[in-house]
């Protein structure tokens, strides 16, 4: 009699949870994406690089990347709208790891919508706000990614992919955004090199810190990665050529690609010493029951 209440109890953790916050996700995700297309100018309109005065131009700052840079939103659109779409599934809906995932990312995608809109408002100061919120969020996001997948590869490139390069984005836009504000008001020295390269190390520097403490995930720093190259073409012509700028983009962004590799493989090695020190008492006692057999 004691043991039933505890199978009934186990079949229904195991099943998954209500629609409704899964839903909202969906709803919300799709909601946001379609603001933020909207309020990009990519129907028509000011776009972002124009809105603002030019304020976020890819020749505004010496730390402003190359326009190209821009199109990793597609890729991270795209899997945010996978993420959003898996949360439907019986893996996802019964997942802790999602459930306390959802609200931070619907908040990161309404919160991505507010930022284009505030630029787009000529509302620089509170971009600024904005994206450091973000910021925030995605940090907090990378930290409950540290508890353990249930859903496999999927879960792998949907969640931790597309919530990786976000952050990693994210990071150097922030930067970016930071110096366009500053510049705007006239303060002229973050427009000269050696501000320039300041902003850089220190773009370089929080990839580094995100590499190290993200568990060997390694798109955190392929979005960095990806900014700082971009800044480092960028600096290659226009009003902010510069080889000590190029340089410091382009050496900066291989050393927090390496970093993220490194620190990759250390944790692989740790995961594979933990699975070895697991397997060795099982077997010892493996051996032990077939000698006494």
């Amino acid at each position: 009699m004691s043991g039933k209440p505890e199978q009934v109890t186990e079949a229904r953790a195991d099943q998954p949870t209500g629609w409704a916050m899964p839903v909202i996700t969906l709803l919300g995700v799709v909601a946001a994406i379609v603001a933020a297309f909207v309020g990009s100018g990519a129907l028509g309109g000011t776009a972002v690089a124009e809105a603002a005065g030019g304020a976020l131009s890819a020749d505004a700052t010496p730390v402003a990347p190359a326009g190209s840079a821009f199109s990793i939103w597609s890729v991270i659109y795209l899997g945010l709208s996978a993420y959003a779409l898996w949360q439907l599934t019986p893996t996802a809906r019964r997942s802790t790891r999602q459930g306390a995932l959802r609200p931070w990312a619907l908040a990161s995608v309404l919160l991505n919508a507010a930022w284009i809109w505030t630029v787009q408002l000529d509302l620089l100061a509170v971009s600024v706000l904005v994206i450091v919120v973000l910021l925030a969020v995605l940090i907090r996001i990378m930290y409950l990614l540290g508890s353990p997948r249930t859903g496999g590869w999927v879960e792998s490139v949907v969640t931790d992919g597309t919530f990786g390069l976000y952050l990693g984005w994210v990071s150097v836009a922030t930067l970016a955004n930071a110096f366009a504000r500053l510049a705007a008001e006239g303060i002229d020295p973050v427009t000269g090199v050696p501000f320039g390269i300041v902003g850089i190390v220190a773009a370089a520097g929080i990839g580094i810190a995100t590499a190290l403490i993200s568990r060997g995930r390694v798109a955190p720093a392929l979005a960095t990665s990806w900014g700082l190259a971009w800044v480092a073409i960028g600096r290659t012509e226009g009003r902010y050529e510069s080889a000590a700028l190029v340089w410091t983009a382009a050496i900066s962004s291989a050393v927090v690609l390496s970093v993220a590799a490194l620190n990759l493989f250390r944790h692989r090695r740790q995961d594979a010493r933990r699975a070895h020190g697991a397997a060795g008492p099982e077997a010892s006692r493996r051996r032990r029951a077939s000698s006494t057999s």
